[in-house]
């Protein structure tokens, strides 16, 4: 749609064509049916979690602002709307009587070993696998974090 901006451009103001605006109500149309698309997912996630009827729920607070600043993953993080989807189970766990538990971003969720409490502090992002140098625990990395989130005492309790 730029471009054609471009080759209508008549002195110093651009010129609206019919195909332009055609092209633009088409862009418009995709644009919403993805937003409307990614929504109804996040509902979808969201129900599927409270509808296992948990005690509880522990979320991670993760510097968004931070990871915006990453020319390479911030659409892709913009186009998650994590603030939507933590907004959603927030007062669908508040409607439905289960604790929503955030624990801090510094929480050391994946370098925490779960069998022993050592603290890994090379860990790498690349590393998938985490493996223990004290006991020899070999796990999975986001399985670990999450078992670590689980048994976390220090959190505070979200409600909307």
């Amino acid at each position: 749609i730029s471009r054609k901006y471009i080759m209508n451009k008549e002195g110093s103001s651009y010129k609206k064509t019919s195909n332009i605006i055609k092209s633009e109500k088409e862009l418009f149309k995709l644009n919403h049916k993805l937003t409307n698309m990614r929504h109804s997912y996040q509902l979808e996630v969201v129900n599927d979690i409270i509808n296992r009827k948990p005690k509880f729920i522990t979320i991670e607070d993760l510097n968004i602002g931070g990871m915006m600043k990453n020319k390479h993953l911030s659409k892709a993080i913009q186009q998650q709307a994590l603030y939507e989807f933590t907004r959603i189970l927030g007062y669908k766990c508040t409607w439905n009587g289960i604790e929503l538990r955030q624990v801090d971003r510094w929480y050391p969720s994946s370098k925490l070993c779960h069998e022993c409490g050592s603290v890994k502090r090379d860990l790498k992002l690349s590393d998938r696998t985490y493996i223990c140098d004290v006991c020899g625990n070999v796990i999975n990395r986001d399985f670990q974090a999450s078992l670590n989130l689980r048994d976390a005492t220090e959190y505070k309790i979200v409600s909307l």
